[in-house]
């Protein structure tokens, strides 16, 4: 399979964003923000769709609207987990004038169906490239707010009884998120980001305590998950997403039966 160009970017394209929803996921899990990552990933079709319709890549639409809702998210602070319903009505309004957009301009209806879904199959050098930087500009705003974000991840009293801004961590954190939900849907599409994002976090987090351990168990069970299901559906002509969420589901169940 790797005589094909398009195979070795698959690879390339999904390790990158493998390791990256991982680590990123870890935060997400220790944090008991799923939701809202979850939510930052559906509000990208929004601004998929809305740049489209001005002739703009999709993807940079959704990377701009995704990290305005991640900050403004991130300034709830710690009410955010208590904001579930606003959360759930803003999503629904997104989803709908996403739609409403994709109605105005229905030349990018594959494009954005790709997005939703997720194409790894389809990305080229030029998504490589970009996929690339923002895994460097996510690693590095990572590694500028890790200690705070550790802190108050969990102490969060404590920390900010200490004078670490809980309200600035948490809007950078998210808007971090928002940056690795953009690179996620290339691969799996904005329905299954929890399939990188959680699900490889979440079993993690049930075979070690340790934060160092666990982002490299998170990373590398995201890693795997993407690599063994672009194999799996190369040789049986199955939705990639499909495996990549099974593979998913299976190492999430054997982790709790390890725990």
């Amino acid at each position: 399979m790797f005589e094909y160009e398009f195979m070795i970017n698959a690879f390339v394209a999904s390790g990158i964003t493998a390791i990256i929803s991982g680590i990123v996921g870890f935060f997400l899990v220790l944090r008991q923000q799923t939701f809202a990552g979850h939510a930052l990933a559906h509000l990208g079709f929004t601004g998929a769709t809305g740049a489209a319709l001005l002739g703009i890549s999709p993807l940079w639409g959704m990377l701009a609207f995704t990290v305005m809702a991640g900050i403004a998210m991130g300034a709830f602070g710690s009410r955010l987990s208590r904001c579930d319903t606003a959360i759930s009505i803003t999503l629904s309004l997104s989803l709908g004038s996403g739609l409403l957009f994709l109605h105005f301009f229905t030349a990018y209806a594959t494009q954005v169906t790709m997005l939703l879904f997720g194409n790894v199959l389809g990305v080229s050098t030029s998504m490589l490239i970009s996929l690339s930087w923002l895994a460097l500009l996510v690693l590095a705003a990572l590694a500028t707010i890790a200690r705070p974000l550790i802190f108050s991840s969990l102490q969060p009293e404590l920390a900010e009884a200490k004078g670490v801004s809980l309200r600035i961590v948490s809007m950078l954190f998210l808007a971090i998120v928002a940056i690795a939900a953009a690179q996620c849907t290339q691969i799996v599409g904005m329905l299954l980001v929890f399939t990188l994002m959680v699900g490889p976090a979440a079993a993690a987090q049930n075979l070690t305590t340790r934060i160092g351990s666990g982002m490299v168990c998170a990373a590398l069970f995201a890693l795997a998950q993407a690599w063994i299901g672009i194999t799996l559906a190369f040789y049986t002509d199955w939705p990639t997403s499909f495996w990549i969420s099974a593979l998913s589901a299976i190492v999430y169940s054997a982790s709790l039966l390890v725990r």
